[in-house]
């Protein structure tokens, strides 16, 4: 593949992603972090490396670190974007854990993960997916997740399987479904 097609199939799923991800959050009642959502992924730091191991097919990121050991692209895009588990990573004496996401991140990163799905997977896609890859995604790329964190997730993704879209991603939901588990886990301020 050539590559001003690259730039543009790149540059076209980006966008796509950010889109269901802003309509996403409009309905989770976070349009402002849908509309900023993943805008780092125009840097120069991601686009280029993106764009350079895009093959249409799997993740650019995945191939970069498969090649190299590593991805720029990714440890920028972790490092500068709160909505993933990995921003929120603490390593400190010799131990490395996660801490519990603000609301409106972790609220995001549901957005993202439920788009991320509706892009890649298209017409296919199920309301159990996410479900699916949260409970199988240890298995494959063990990551440090809060207990509450985790508990968030898996609940919210259940309720998705369970009883759709409409059920799940509205700020009555989400707000608190995250409050009652912060109580839950004394993690309430």
């Amino acid at each position: 593949m050539n590559i001003l097609k690259k730039i543009a199939k790149h540059t076209m799923l980006v966008t796509e992603h950010r889109w269901y991800v802003f309509k996403l959050s409009i309905k989770a009642g976070i349009p402002f972090r849908g509309l900023i959502h993943d805008l780092s992924k125009f840097s120069p730091t991601e686009f280029v490396e993106s764009v350079k191991y895009y093959n249409g097919k799997r993740s650019p990121i995945n191939v970069c670190i498969e090649e190299k050991g590593y991805s720029l692209a990714w440890l920028h895009h972790k490092g500068i974007n709160k909505h993933h588990l990995e921003y929120w990573e603490n390593c400190a004496n010799g131990t490395r854990e996660g801490a519990f996401l603000p609301y409106k991140y972790m609220a995001e990163m549901i957005c993202d993960k439920i788009a991320a799905g509706m892009a890649y997977n298209k017409n296919s896609w199920t309301t159990s997916q996410p479900l699916d890859y949260w409970l199988n995604i240890e298995k494959i790329k063990p990551t440090v997740v809060h207990p509450a964190t985790n508990m968030y997730i898996e609940t919210v993704f259940q309720n998705l399987a369970e009883h759709g879209i409409k059920a799940t991603i509205n700020p009555k939901y989400l707000k608190q479904t995250y409050n009652n588990i912060a109580k839950e886990f004394n993690l309430t301020k």
